[in-house]
């Protein structure tokens, strides 16, 4: 049965990238959404122009409700989900030991495992991410319960075990072999990767190679996941890991990882480049589905590495002030060419919330200094949250917005759910130019949002509970 649902509409039309996205905004006020059988978008646009559609489609009128794409969240850890909010007296690798690995070493439990599962999946509907790139457990069964209650639920997932193999004594219990790092992770790939369909093209379901950061494997752990991941990139296969997070001078992992590997930059020893001297010693894990988290201190010569191998940035604005670790540099960055999208980084961030996440990216670039801050426009924020989101997870092609023949993943907003929020919309002066006017309900759009805001989730036009 065919669908078509009303509201006011924004998304970014076509594929710009997220300097043209002001270009590329498309405001619909009296909008009308058309969603076939398959889950795919028909037509997009003005209500008055919506095609003839056949007598047993059903229409859903959301209106004074807003449209939005699905939120993506491209850096989101799934044994942090009761974690959030940890007090761990310092930064990242303090936090890490007195907070974080106690916390994932419950997942050894199955039923506490299981309960993160549903937990996870509620509050990635609750904040309206119908796509989601998650750091997993290293536990085999963890990882299943979450695969099966992500299917179970109709939502998008990336996801892989954590792997390390070597580590703090807060770390014992998530630590593997180098032969057990290999076996698991390609045993994970050939169970879940596609799973759902049988065809990563059109599957729900993907998996990810997790290295947790380079500080957690050794040159023997690299060399083996470049050849595991050789073997199975041209079956889709992501690679998802952290990249010059935290530089706390003499104790940050950025200084800590290059004299570790008395390499000349951080990237390089996911380059394979993990010898001293940033000699080869392996396989690069770099490419289109490649996704580094952070990114806050690269070099020029890292990012445009990552641009030159189509990997990207996941943002992760709200962790990065919640652990100390900086601000990424936002020109500087961009410039590069490589695409960024948006990530919770929960629970090292303390939101599920793709809006708040882009709050705390406009707050934190404006305040750059001198001139390299910078005022985003709505429209980039609406990127980094939904179409730079698909881009990163190499899914441009299926959602991210809603030109015809994509699959239908959005959300509902009605406002009145937030009273704060609708009495905003509904009273706060509005330039008299409609272009400026437009960007004026957007940008409060975002800021404003709250869960409660979010009053319905689709993906591939299904309705998710």
């Amino acid at each position: 049965m065919s669908h078509v649902h009303l509201g006011h509409i924004f998304h970014l039309t076509g594929s710009p990238t997220v300097t043209e996205a002001p270009t590329a905004l498309a405001s619909i006020p009296d909008g009308a959404l058309a969603i076939d059988d398959s889950g795919r978008i028909t037509f997009c646009g003005q209500r008055s122009e919506l095609p003839d559609q056949p007598s047993s489609a059903t229409v859903h009128d959301h209106r004074p409700g807003f449209l939005l794409p699905g939120f993506v969240d491209a850096h989101v850890h799934f044994p942090q989900t009761f974690a959030g909010d940890a007090y761990g007296g310092g930064q990242l690798l303090e936090w890490l030991n007195l907070c974080m690995h106690p916390s994932e070493a419950r997942f050894a439990d199955p039923e506490f495992a299981q309960a993160a599962a549903v937990e996870f999946c509620d509050r990635r509907i609750a904040a309206g991410t119908t796509a989601a790139l998650a750091f997993g457990s290293p536990f085999p069964h963890a990882q299943d319960a979450l695969f099966s209650e992500t299917q179970r639920r109709g939502l998008r997932l990336i996801s892989g075990r954590a792997i390390q193999t070597v580590g703090d004594a807060s770390a014992a219990p998530l630590i593997t072999s180098e032969q057990e790092a290999i076996r698991l992770t390609r045993e994970e790939i050939d169970k879940w990767h596609g799973a759902d369909t049988g065809d990563i093209s059109t599957a729900l379901l993907h998996v990810a190679i997790i290295p947790r950061f380079s500080l957690s494997v050794t040159p023997e752990t690299f060399e083996n996941l470049g050849e595991l991941y050789e073997s199975v990139r041209d079956r889709g296969v992501y690679v998802h890991t952290h990249l010059n997070e935290n530089n706390r001078p003499g104790t940050g992992e950025v200084d800590a990882t290059k004299q570790t590997y008395q390499a000349d930059s951080y990237l390089d020893t996911y380059d394979g480049k993990f010898l001293p001297g940033s000699s080869v010693g392996g396989k690069s894990l770099l490419g289109r589905r490649t996704i580094m988290a952070h990114a806050v201190h690269c070099q020029d010569a890292e990012l445009d590495r990552m641009a030159e191998t189509g990997a990207s940035i996941a943002h992760c604005p709200i962790s990065q002030l919640f652990l100390g670790s900086g601000t990424m540099p936002w020109k500087r960055t961009v410039a590069s060419g490589v695409t960024i999208a948006a990530g919770t980084d929960y629970g090292g961030g303390d939101e599920w919330l793709i809006p708040r996440v882009l709050g705390d990216a406009f707050k934190v670039h404006i305040n750059e200094p001198g001139e390299a801050g910078v005022s985003l426009h709505p429209a980039e924020l609406l990127f980094l949250g939904t179409l730079g989101g698909a881009r990163a997870l190499d899914m441009e092609d299926r959602f991210g917005n809603f030109d015809s023949g994509k699959e239908a993943d959005f959300i509902v907003v009605k406002t009145e759910r937030t009273p704060s929020l609708h009495a905003r919309v509904t009273n706060a002066v509005r330039a008299e130019d409609p272009a400026l006017a437009q960007n004026q309900t957007l940008f409060l759009l975002l800021m404003g949002m709250r869960e409660s805001s979010i009053a319905e989730v689709y993906v591939r036009g299904r309705r998710i509970e």
